[in-house]
């Protein structure tokens, strides 16, 4: 009996990946794609294209993300360095910060938990 409940308890924890989202506020929701800290972030798919120089026009590639990150957050912090924001896009200094941040975890979880090791 004793071990019974030990083994129903076991079962209810969470995994390593599932604890990563949680703590990292990103769910992925099959409609949608990601969410990050509450924003959907396939509605920042305009400044994705951009800052990509449009190769990807959506964040549900997260291999594709990690590989263009690189060049999308040299382009973003020369547009903060600049300080002359993309008025079509509705950039500012805030929101460009915001979208690094959104990349940032995206990577990570992408490096932790998708990537083939």
């Amino acid at each position: 009996m004793l071990n019974k409940l030990a083994d129903f308890f076991k079962g209810n924890k969470e995994s390593a990946e599932q604890m990563y989202l949680r703590e990292n506020n990103i769910q992925f929701d099959t409609e949608q794609g990601y969410i990050v800290d509450g924003i959907v972030v396939n509605s920042l798919s305009e400044r994705l294209e951009y800052f990509s120089n449009r190769k990807l026009n959506n964040f549900d590639d997260l291999k594709a993300l990690f590989y263009k990150a690189i060049l999308m957050n040299e382009k973003i912090d020369l547009e903060i360095g600049s300080s002359r924001y993309v008025a079509r896009l509705g950039n500012t200094e805030e929101n460009l910060q915001q979208l690094k941040q959104i990349i940032q975890k995206l990577n990570d979880y992408y490096k932790k938990f998708k990537r083939d090791k």
